[in-house]
Parts: C-alpha cells; structure tokens; sequence
C-alpha cells in the first residue's frame, strides 16, 4: 500500500507501507546502527518516535523472543529503505512486518532513506506523520501541532515496585524506561536489585535500605521531569547515585546543572568516547537527543568522558559525593562491548561510598 512521511517543513516522502497500517505522527530521528533494529524496536527511550534506520536492509535475521529490551515495542513508527521478507537466522521466531502488526506499529519502506538523514542533519529533527491517506493542509498542521511527548516517561516506566534478588549490593534502580540489559549488568554483577516506577518519593525509595540509587535511561527532555528532578535532589547525599543516558541528564539538574536539545542527537553503535582518567578511546553506543552542557556542568563535577566527534559530554563525577554518571550506554545490546566495564565502576562506586 502506497504511504506518504509528511514533515513539519513541508517535504514529503513517497514509498509503501508495511506493519500495522494506521496513521501516526512522532518526532523524526535516525539510527546509525548496521544491526540492532530489535533493541531499537523495544528500547523505551525511543517512545513517541518515528525511528528511520540508516542502513539499507532490515529484518534479515528476523525478531526474536531473547533481545528484548522492553516488553513490547516503543517507537511511533519505523523507516527502512527496504524490508526484508524472508530473514534467514537460526534464531528469528517472527518477520519484521509481523513484528510490527502485533505490536501496532506503522512501517514505510522504499523511501531513499539517506536523503531523510542528510535533511534530518542540516535541519535538525523534526515532527512527522506518515500516513496511507491523503491528507489537507489543516489536517497535517492540527496533527503534527497536537503531538507532544511529554508524558513519555509516564508511558514507559513500571507501574509497581520490582524485586530482582542477588548476593551482592542491593541497587534501588528509578525506571524512566530501563532496557532489560542494563538489570541484566547489573545482575550478572551479583547485586540485588529494586526497581521503582519513575515518580516514586525519595523517602520510599530509602525506605528499602539500599546501598545505591541508579537512574536509568528513558525518553523525552529531562526538563519535564520537575517532579522526579525534586526527588533526585533528595536523594543526593543519602546514598550513592549513578545514572545512564536520561539519568544522567537528570543527576545533572538535580545538582544545579543544565541540559539542552541537539540538532538531531545521536544514536547508534560507533560514537569514540574518551575515558579523560585513562585516555582510552571507546567505542559506544548511543540514544539520545539532549545532553549536559560543557558550561552547564553541576559545580564541582569533573567531566569523566568526552565524546570525540562533537566535544559534547559523555560522563562526569563527584567523587566525594559518590556520584558517577555516564550519557553513552554500556550495556549496548547489541554491541560494541568496550565499555561494559563501566557497570564495575559503577558498583565500586556504590561499594566505597557507604
């Protein structure tokens, strides 16, 4: 079925439609990975948008039950220059397309994909609507000035208190919309681990005895979030606190610092992060549209890691508060796997901080 991806400036591309075909409007993104579309289908921080993948063929080695990161997909929407039909992997219990309809999501393929990201890169991302219909001016203008994704965390967090047993420190982790491998790091560590939906009140969490708080990754601008920043301040200084991606952006707020919005953020598997202790490069793995400023760090946080290709920042700490957060995503499901190691700084934090 012929389908239309209609932008806030007004262009418009042509291609086919695929998955569950109903119309919807999100914020436009890409994603530089050559695998991986399946975390990206079930990773929450993607919640509210229209995800175009920038390698050429997705699907070919299907969906499986194991790399989940979520129980269900996230996104808005999906983009693909091409489909694949017939995925050929020992794994794949579902077909992209079939993935798709399940989880209510509407593809558009056959679209020249690369000529999406260059506008996306020169113009900065941007609401869209991709649609099997015609639609008219007013039409297109009340739909994409009706979007908002401000409630995303809202959407995507647990709705009760989870326990994960372990051996080892027990982790208060605060779900902003947590991918599954990050608990999975954590717990291969041996810790014992709690997890709370998103709005939960400082006071509940200490109520649990942990040893450290972790924030996680999620969707949307840290800036909506004055309720949860509020209990993130009251936290600070009661335990240890470290933080990925969202987290990170929101320990940076808490503390007095700020963020602000990319032109069209990052989001992939190849970005060169440096370790600024031990000057290592790092190959990691992105999501992210917002990010700590350089003149907007916390006072008295040493920037720990700096990214290569935009000199933005990628980690900082306060080592005498026992904080240490990071924007890239170790847990990177799948891969690179440079940077795993950060999930051991991160409990050695949480252990010498008592």
């Amino acid at each position: 079925m012929k389908a239309r991806l209609i932008l806030e400036n007004g262009t418009v591309f042509h291609g086919r439609a695929f998955g569950y075909l109903k119309e919807t409007v999100g914020e436009v993104v890409f994603n530089t990975g050559m695998t991986g579309y399946q975390e990206v289908l079930t990773d929450p921080s993607y919640y509210g948008q229209i995800v175009t993948m920038t390698y050429p063929l997705i699907g070919n080695y299907g969906i499986n039950l194991d790399d989940m990161q979520s129980k269900k997909a996230t996104v808005k929407g999906f983009i693909v220059r091409e489909k694949c039909d017939f995925p050929s992997n020992w794994r794949c219990e579902f077909e992209l397309d079939t993935y798709l309809k399940e989880n209510r999501i509407l593809g558009l393929e056959a679209i020249d994909t690369r000529a999406l990201t260059k506008l996306i890169r020169n113009h900065g991302t941007m609401r869209g609507i991709i649609t099997v219909r015609d639609l008219t001016d007013s039409q297109i203008k009340m739909q994409l000035d009706g979007y908002s994704n401000k409630s995303a965390v809202k959407q995507v967090t647990t709705n009760h208190v989870k326990a994960l047993e372990g051996e080892g420190l027990h982790i208060a982790i605060m779900d902003f919309g947590i991918k599954q491998n990050i608990i999975d790091s954590f717990h291969k560590r041996g810790c014992k681990i709690t997890v709370f939906p998103a709005f939960t009140k400082a006071e509940d969490i200490l109520a649990h005895k942990p040893d450290g708080i972790f924030l996680s990754n999620g969707p949307g601008d840290p800036k909506d979030l004055e309720e949860v920043i509020t209990e993130v301040q009251k936290l600070i200084g009661m335990r240890p606190i470290t933080g990925i991606c969202l987290g990170h952006q929101l320990l940076a707020l808490a503390l007095g610092g700020n963020t602000d919005k990319m032109k069209f953020g990052h989001r992939g598997a190849n970005h060169p992060v440096k370790d600024m202790d031990t000057g290592r490069i790092m190959i990691t793995s992105q999501n992210h549209g917002y990010v700590v400023t350089r003149d907007g760090l916390p006072e008295g946080a040493a920037i720990t890691h700096l990214n290569m290709n935009d000199d933005t920042v990628e980690g900082m700490a306060l080592k005498d508060q026992g904080i240490f957060s990071i924007q890239f995503h170790p847990e990177a499901c799948p891969g690179p796997y440079d940077t795993d190691g950060i999930f051991d700084e991160m409990v050695d934090v949480m252990k010498h901080n008592q």
